[in-house]
């Protein structure tokens, strides 16, 4: 699963460069049997296998410099714009930008390792995933993509995106100027960069109030 999509793209080419790097560590290599077992049955009772403590507590002893552990779980806050931020800044801090992330699978994994090794519980949204490969992924492709010289034009690149402005982007056009009889706004095609940036300020006001008020209240406090 990995690199994955994090091999293409601006991601891929940073990968390439060596601007970023990973390694894997195959939860199975540390299985309890020659079946590769690595969950069993919930104490209590219950639907769903659990992700055995002996089988990860051995796999996370294998990885010399863990750095800051993440375990993808619904539990924890969800991952924002801000937080991506501080992750991919995270590269003078006592885990010098290492992180190792934990992929569930299964119902999930033993509470006892969350707790022996003070791993940090995120979400990426409020839905369940089958594991947590894909969580990771969008984890690394959204804190890689704002590392320094990652993307083209600096921190510009980013600055006026989704999130990064306080709201939503506002809406975007390109060449052809008409396209199935679309026009594109007027103002954009004026040359006068005032009244540009003003549109541009109420459009994404307007937008994020309509699909995403809670963005404003957050902006407010």
């Amino acid at each position: 699963m990995f690199p994955g999509t994090l091999g293409g793209g601006v991601v891929g080419r940073a990968l390439a460069a060596g601007k970023w790097s990973y390694d894997v560590t195959n939860i199975r290599d540390f299985a309890i049997n020659h079946y590769g077992s690595v969950d069993d049955e919930q104490f209590g009772g219950g639907v769903g296998m659990v992700m055995r403590a002996d089988v990860l507590g051995a796999a996370l002893d294998s990885i010399k410099n863990p750095g800051k552990i993440i375990y993808f779980s619904p539990r924890g806050p969800t991952l924002n714009q801000q937080m991506v931020r501080g992750f991919a800044a995270a590269t003078d801090d006592a885990n010098g930008g290492t992180y190792t992330l934990l992929c569930g699978r299964y119902e999930g994994i033993d509470q006892r390792v969350i707790d022996v090794y003070n791993i940090m519980e995120l979400s990426i949204g409020d839905y369940i995933l089958s594991g947590g490969e894909i969580a990771a992924q969008v984890f690394i492709d959204s804190c890689v993509r704002v590392m320094d010289n990652v993307l083209g034009g600096g921190s510009d690149a980013t600055a006026n995106e989704s999130f990064e402005i306080g709201g939503l982007e506002w809406p975007l056009y390109t060449r052809p100027s008409v396209w199935r009889g679309h026009s594109v706004p007027e103002v954009l095609l004026s040359g006068h960069h005032g009244n540009i940036e003003r549109w541009r300020k109420q459009q994404s006001d307007d937008i994020t109030l309509e699909r995403r008020p809670d963005l404003i209240k957050e902006n407010k406090k």
